[in-house]
């Protein structure tokens, strides 16, 4: 399947892991760190028998590719992690303040009203997943569960009082 954009498989593991809670991020660039850390330290066999040079080079490979994982992966993750973080706070403060004024939603642009719905239902305990970005009228906007139900919900936003059928 082809990515969309031309990105990056790091790209792509970071939108996945911002959609996640932030906790999971944090808790994904420890684990990644213990994990690549232990290999990248395992000591290199020392004498090889005949026929396996190419297990050596495999290990080596590996461990080069861990040495430098240890870092990268933890780090991607810890970002990921922040984005995380400052989407939720942002949508519960959009939250707020759409509960707290008349004229709360009047006023948001349309990818803010796509978080205040995405946020609106994850307080009535769905999982939700906003798949935003799309541009207006892109498809489905989020993505809700609760229990084996699922629910696709596609946002209109307008700036009116009142939205005809059509």
């Amino acid at each position: 399947m082809a990515r969309r954009n031309n990105q990056s498989v790091l790209e792509d593991m970071m939108d996945l892991t911002a959609m996640l809670p932030w906790w999971v991020g944090v808790a994904l660039a420890i684990v990644s760190y213990l994990v690549l850390h232990a290999f990248a330290q395992r000591p290199l066999p020392v004498a090889v028998q005949p026929g396996k040079a190419a297990d050596l080079m495999f290990v080596v490979v590996w461990r080069g590719l861990a040495t430098g994982g240890q870092y990268l992966l933890p780090f991607i993750f810890s970002i990921s992690a922040l984005v995380s973080f400052f989407k939720r706070r942002k949508a519960g403060q959009l939250h707020d303040a759409a509960a707290n004024r008349d004229d709360g939603m009047a006023n948001m642009t349309w990818p803010e009203f796509e978080v205040l719905v995405d946020e609106y239902f994850r307080r009535q305990e769905f999982t939700t997943l906003n798949n935003g970005g799309g541009g207006p009228d892109g498809g489905v906007d989020v993505l809700l569960q609760k229990g084996s139900d699922r629910y696709l919900v596609q946002c209109k936003h307008w700036r009116a009082l009142r939205v005809g059928v059509e």
